[in-house]
């Protein structure tokens, strides 16, 4: 493997455990505001900190002769679809995390990466056989992890599985918008997404919840790291790291995100599993894998 090669796989790496320890920023992050202030504020300053990134990416783009990109009018619409569905999946997620861990919120979240092809079938796109061997072991996964004696399931986890379905929804849905996007464009939609899931959080935490500048402020720690850490710096990664790296390798990389929201949750905030549960996550993650590999 050449040497550029191990650096985006190490810098995907580095993505995966940002984004795997925001989830404990989000849990520790209801202890002060509420779950739709919380995304608000941090998609907010996500769409904030990827305006230098724009403005580089643009001047670059200019100084090599590459065009102006999307109009602003496919810009304002694409971001109004996917910032909907983002706001859907982000809302769920963090009303989920009230009444979960953060570990177990990381591997019921990652399922999107099995749905995904699976979804795709209704697009007229195949699924692999490791696609189905890959869903059959993360929905076994899922049952001992979420699954109670009495076949009952965790209101937190039926959020967060619902959750899911709305990020595979929006994988896809960003593959349909994102076709003819160079990688400016591509940060653009992510910017204007961003804006719109913020604006619906800030809406429904103002319809629904109480906000205190006392709340915000011990809430800043964690929605800086979500906004600024899990939003802006790993997406950055993120996009510098896949102009090198393997698709293959990308994915299954992106996947371990589940393993590190188990491990800082143990780390950072105590949460033990179950070793029904660290089987059912064991057989997750192993799925999630599968699902990505090539036959």
């Amino acid at each position: 493997m050449e040497a550029r090669h191990w650096k985006a796989d190490g810098l995907l790496l580095l993505t995966a455990l940002i984004w795997g320890s925001a989830f404990v920023a989000q849990r520790v992050g209801m202890d002060n505001v509420g779950p739709f202030t919380f995304n608000g504020v941090r998609f907010a300053l996500g769409a904030l900190s990827l305006q230098p990134l724009i403005w580089w990416m643009q001047r670059t783009r200019r100084r090599e002769g590459g065009g102006e990109g999307i109009s602003s009018a496919r810009l304002i619409l694409c971001g109004l679809v996917a910032g909907c569905v983002l706001f859907g999946g982000a809302a769920l997620q963090q009303v989920g995390i009230v009444y979960t861990t953060a570990g177990k919120a990381g591997f019921i979240t990652g399922l999107y990466v099995v749905m995904v092809p699976l979804f795709g079938l209704a697009l007229g796109q195949r699924a692999g056989t490791g696609t189905w061997i890959g869903a059959i072991l993360a929905a076994v996964g899922l049952y001992l992890l979420s699954v109670t004696e009495d076949f009952g399931i965790a209101y937190g986890d039926l959020l967060e599985l619902v959750g899911a379905v709305f990020w595979a929804g929006h994988v896809l849905i960003i593959g349909r918008l994102s076709p003819g996007m160079d990688a400016t464009d591509a940060v653009k939609l992510a910017a204007a997404q961003f804006v719109v899931c913020s604006v619906l959080s800030l809406a429904a935490g103002a319809a629904t919840e109480t906000v205190t500048l006392a709340g915000l402020h011990g809430a800043m720690a964690p929605i800086l790291y979500g906004g600024l850490m899990s939003v802006g710096v790993a997406y950055t990664l993120q996009v510098v790291a896949q102009r090198d790296a393997d698709p293959a390798h990308a994915a299954i990389i992106l996947s371990l995100e589940a393993a590190f929201a188990a491990l800082t949750g143990y780390l950072v905030l105590g949460e033990v599993l179950s070793m029904r549960a660290m089987l059912g996550c064991g057989l997750m993650l192993g799925g999630m894998l599968l699902s990505q590999l090539k036959q």
